[in-house]
Parts: structure tokens; C-alpha cells; sequence
């Protein structure tokens, strides 16, 4: 008899025309107008972390696979160029080369490889890459280029803080928050993108694209970053309707620090996301509601980063308690 004849593998089981390497490629495709606008806000030094994290990225992963972990190299599905473009999407445009380096050493080789590779790490590998690197180098990170200033140049930027870190910031000091907004960016700036922030933050409407060309390409679905834009928008909006001289509105939160980045781009990750309806809907609130508790209570003023991470560790038990029924298996009725 033909031992080839049965598979057995492990669930799930999907049979569809998808790929590793289309997916990752209509991620790459997805992020590339935001990458382009960013570009062109920040000049030289936006294109200069993203090259550097990308190939840092990939190089990484082609050392640890090949010298490490004894196996064939498996660099052009695209995953290590996602996650060194999602990493660049997280930093400041005038970091410093060895930092990035740094940052793309730790995502792949501790978020990703440590654990066997895509398709087994628990948390999102340029996710750990951003927040290690915030921990320990939060000067440098938290460091913003002014939009459309010193484009050309790599040294000599112009540095503000972003509109979240201006306002916490002023709010600790006793400012009202009335005349603290008066010194940032209307809304309508955050999504055409000319506030200082992280090169995948610099234009909401750009990013809203993106969603929208995965949605059509079938890589992700709706739920999740829409359950974490809704519930970030009704928890903001219940603290700033009890107290909006204290609190921002809900609209500001959604466009700024980083939250569309995430919710689209970072917390949709197969690996890292539960499998099933209710699992999806408790990790995408708790990233919505530990986002805004971060930014309103917490020291730091973006939040989604620690937020994804935090629910990320949550997906294993979501996945074991919210299992969908067994084919065949009886329905227990009351």
C-alpha cells in the first residue's frame, strides 16, 4: 500500500488559494502608500530605517534558520520583510541605524525565531522588536522628526513631540486641556498626516486604504480592528463625556498614536490572534479598552503597542475555552 496515499495534520485545516507568500506580499502591498507618504513627509531618513530594518530583518532570520536552528532558509515568503517594514513602521524616522539593527535582532530572533518560526510565536514579532526598544532606549524613541522638515538630511532634524505626548505631557503640569488643543493638529490633519509621530502613523487615510486592500484581497476580516476602533471609541467617549475638560474625545484617539497602525496591521496577525468568534471579540476589546487605560492612567501616552502584547498572551486560553463545536459532536440543550 501507498504510504503517501493520508496526510494527517493538524488542524485547521483551510483549503483555499491563499499562501504564505501572497498573503505576506498583499501585507507588504498594503503598508506601501503609508510607506510612500512617509517618504515623502519624513525625506531621507524614513527610507533609511525602513531598508535598514528590512534587511536586517531578513538577514536575521536567513542566519539563525540556516547556523541555528539547522534548516533551509525560507526568506522570500516574505514574512522577515513584513516584519522589518511593520518595525519601521513603529519608529521615529531619525533612530539611529543600530538601534534599528537592534530592534530587528530582538523581533526576529527573540520575538520569532526563539520560538521556532512563523507560524509558533505568541506575541508579534516586530511588536516586541518596538517595545524592547522603547523600554531601553526611550530617549531615542520617543525623539519625533517635525513632518516636511530637514527631508534631505539624516542629522540636524527638528524634533517635537507627538499631539498624545504634547497632552499628557501638558496635563501633568495642570494645563487645561482647552488650550492644550489649541497648540496641536486638527482632526482632519491626522488623517491627510502632517503631525510628528512614527513613520506608520503619519497618515490615518492612508492606512484606511490599506484595510480596505486587505479586506478586498480576503487577508483579513473586519472584526478585529473594527471591534478595537469601536471599543477605544466608546470607552474614550464615556470619559469624555463625564469629564471633556479631563478627558480627549473619542475621535482624537482613534486617529493618533499609532492606533489604526495597530489595529490593521498588527493585531489582525494570524499567529498571534484566537481562531474563533467569541475569542475574537474579548482580545480585540481588551486591546481597545487596555489601550485607552494605558493612555489616560499610564506613564506612557500611545498604549496599543503594550496593549496587542498584553492580549497576545491571552489568545492560548481564549483558543482552549471558546473551542467551536466538534463535527458530529451533541449539543448539550440548557
Amino acid at each position: 500500500m501507498d504510504s503517501k496515499l493520508l496526510t494527517v495534520s493538524p488542524s485547521p485545516h483551510i483549503h483555499q488559494e491563499q499562501t504564505i507568500s501572497r498573503i505576506m506580499y498583499d501585507v507588504i502591498l498594503a503598508m506601501l502608500p503609508a510607506f510612500a507618504f512617509s517618504v515623502y513627509v519624513f525625506g531621507l531618513g524614513a527610507l533609511m530605517v525602513t531598508l535598514i530594518a528590512v534587511l536586517s530583518a531578513v538577514l536575521f532570520e536567513f542566519l539563525i534558520a540556516k547556523y541555528l536552528l539547522k534548516r533551509e532558509p525560507d526568506i522570500l515568503d516574505g514574512s522577515a520583510v513584513v516584519t522589518g517594514m511593520l518595525l519601521a513602521f513603529n519608529v521615529p524616522s531619525n533612530l539611529p541605524w543600530w538601534l534599528v539593527v537592534i530592534g530587528s535582532f530582538v523581533a526576529i530572533g527573540i520575538g520569532k525565531m526563539s520560538f521556532g518560526g512563523l507560524g509558533n510565536n505568541p506575541f508579534n514579532p516586530a511588536l516586541v522588536g518596538r517595545v524592547f526598544l522603547l523600554v531601553s532606549f526611550p530617549v531615542q524613541m520617543t525623539t519625533w522628526p517635525v513632518p516636511f522638515e530637514s527631508r534631505m538630511t539624516l542629522t540636524d532634524v527638528t524634533t517635537g513631540a507627538t499631539p498624545l505626548g504634547f497632552i499628557k505631557d501638558g496635563l501633568k503640569n495642570g494645563e487645561s486641556l482647552a488650550n492644550l488643543m489649541q497648540d496641536v493638529p486638527r482632526h482632519i490633519d491626522f488623517l491627510l498626516g502632517t503631525q510628528p509621530g512614527s513613520l506608520g502613523e503619519i497618515s490615518g487615510l492612508l492606512l484606511i486604504l490599506g484595510f480596505l486592500f486587505l479586506l478586498i484581497r480576503k487577508v483579513i476580516t473586519w472584526h478585529i480592528p473594527v471591534i478595537i476602533i469601536g471599543t477605544m471609541f466608546v470607552f474614550s467617549g464615556m470619559l469624555w463625556y463625564i469629564n471633556p475638560e479631563r478627558f480627549l474625545d473619542p475621535t482624537f484617539q482613534i486617529l493618533t498614536g499609532g492606533a489604526l497602525l495597530g489595529a490593521i496591521f498588527m493585531a489582525t496577525d494570524y499567529v498571534t490572534s484566537p481562531m474563533t468568534v467569541r475569542g475574537v471579540v474579548i482580545y480585540s476589546a481588551g486591546i481597545g479598552i487596555i489601550t485607552i487605560l494605558i493612555r489616560v492612567f499610564g506613564a506612557y501616552p500611545e498604549g496599543i503597542s503594550f496593549a496587542i502584547l498584553i492580549m497576545n498572551a491571552f489568545v492560548p486560553l481564549l483558543n482552549k475555552y471558546f473551542k467551536p463545536s466538534r463535527f458530529g459532536e451533541k449539543v448539550k440543550n440548557g
